[in-house]
């Protein structure tokens, strides 16, 4: 999941600080979904598909 949120994140010329600020995802929980500390809650996804005009499945394939 976090390989296609950096591949759209960087599409866009975007960085975790603003999506975070636009989003209020701590950089923190990027930063775990990076290392695999954790797994982004269908929550956050579904803020992040919003954010990003996308389906919530983009991020699961």
């Amino acid at each position: 999941m976090y390989e296609k949120y950096v591949e759209i994140r960087d599409s866009r010329k975007l960085t975790d600080y603003r999506v975070s600020e636009d989003t209020g995802i701590t950089k923190s929980t990027f930063s775990d979904w990076k290392s695999g500390r954790s797994k982004p809650k269908m929550e956050k996804l579904k803020i992040l598909a919003d954010y990003f005009g996308v389906s919530i499945e983009y991020f699961l394939e």
